[in-house]
């Protein structure tokens, strides 16, 4: 692939995104309380692989240390 088709790729992709993002915001703000408890419901059930390790802690910890990164100082 040329520079050229490389630019323009990237650049056609940078419009999809923003397009896409634009279209699932509004998708989500239009949702009804029963459409989100059945999405929510959707990802908290999925099946996990078979071949995922037992986990031996609830990720909280790891979860919270991320959530510290993000936050700015006072």
């Amino acid at each position: 692939m040329s520079d050229a088709e490389l630019k323009r790729w990237t650049e056609t992709w940078e419009r999809a995104g923003r397009e896409l993002a634009r279209i699932r915001r509004e998708e989500l703000a239009s949702m009804t309380d029963e459409q989100a408890k059945a999405a929510a419901l959707d990802l908290l059930s999925m099946p996990l692989p078979e071949d995922l390790p037992p986990r031996r802690e609830s990720g909280l910890v790891e979860q919270q240390r991320l959530f510290s990164k993000l936050r700015t100082p006072r």
